[in-house]
């Protein structure tokens, strides 16, 4: 969100009509931002991410782009969303793919499905098994996945595959890095925190990154969801897709979900979002925990 004046702007100012009949959005804003450029910005992130943007987002997209305006000294929101249309390769994709989707995430959010995943790891044994985190951002919930494991196996190197991937390529780099303020991980308990973390010092002070050991459980790579092909291959015990669906519209969601089914084995558990349900999609599935799925054991090949 933006600051200092320009947020007093955005609680004061009213919409109002330019001349040539166009509706102008926050016409008191720092930049030249309307209704087209709001709806311009919808269907590119749209076609970039499969995000689909209400219409009450129209200040939040003003609010991220204008950053970017600002950064790259554009005059106006139109500029720098035609300079992107212009160019498909521009290095800003990446800025506005990062500005325009949604990276809220948090160590061990919803725990349930990560208590669950522990248990059953738990009866696996030494058997291989395979996840996938589907929506990493900026790497807390793909590192829960992994001190789940390696609190269920007691040691760094079970026999697990953890793939971590995000259309964000500046946020997965921010994961890969595992470096956190100690406001992020103080609500860990500080077992975990002593095991898990190293705390900085000197100019390091106020933060911590995750230890080498764990780092190295997690593979990073990009991964747009609606890509008709996935860089990924083979079949996953788990899959954590959570809090994502909710930004797609129904028919994607439904497509989306059933590609996930398709990449489980047999006895692979998919975990949703808290409010996010896949009846609708076509899909026969159990219900196995709260917002975790299963292929129906009567729809599972012999």
């Amino acid at each position: 969100m933006t600051t200092g004046r320009n947020s007093d702007r955005a609680r004061t100012a009213a919409d109002t009509s330019s001349a040539g009949g166009e509706r102008i959005v926050q016409a008191e804003r720092d930049y030249p931002y309307t209704q087209a450029d709001f709806k311009l910005a919808r269907e590119m992130i749209r076609e970039r991410a499969g995000v689909s943007l209400a219409d009450g987002k129209q200040h939040m997209v003003y609010n991220r782009l204008s950053k970017r305006v600002r950064t790259l000294g554009l005059s106006s929101i139109s500029s720098y969303l035609l300079m992107l249309r212009n160019s498909p390769v521009h290095p800003e994709w990446d800025d506005f793919t990062s500005a325009l989707t949604t990276h809220l995430t948090a160590f061990y959010r919803e725990p349930h499905h990560f208590a669950q995943m522990g248990a059953a790891l738990a009866e696996m044994g030494n058997a291989p098994v395979r996840i996938w985190c589907a929506a990493a951002s900026t790497g807390e919930e793909p590192y829960t996945i992994a001190m789940t494991v390696v609190e269920a196996y007691g040691r760094y190197d079970p026999p697990v595959e953890i793939i971590a991937t995000d259309i964000d390529t500046r946020a997965l780099a921010h994961a890969a890095q595992g470096i956190y303020s100690l406001e992020r991980i103080a609500k860990l308990p500080e077992q975990r925190i002593k095991q898990f973390f190293q705390r900085g010092i000197g100019t390091r002070h106020g933060y911590a990154r995750v230890r080498p050991a764990l780092r190295e459980l997690v593979h990073f790579m990009p991964c747009n969801l609606l890509d008709q092909r996935w860089p990924i291959a083979g079949h996953f015990d788990f899959i954590f897709c959570r809090n994502v669906l909710i930004y797609f519209d129904r028919d994607d969601q439904y497509r989306l979900t059933a590609r996930l089914v398709n990449q489980l084995k047999p006895d692979g558990i998919l975990f949703l979002g808290h409010s996010e349900n896949p009846q609708g999609s076509g899909l026969v599935l159990d219900t196995v925990g709260k917002t975790a799925y299963q292929r129906s054991r009567s729809n599972r090949a012999p």
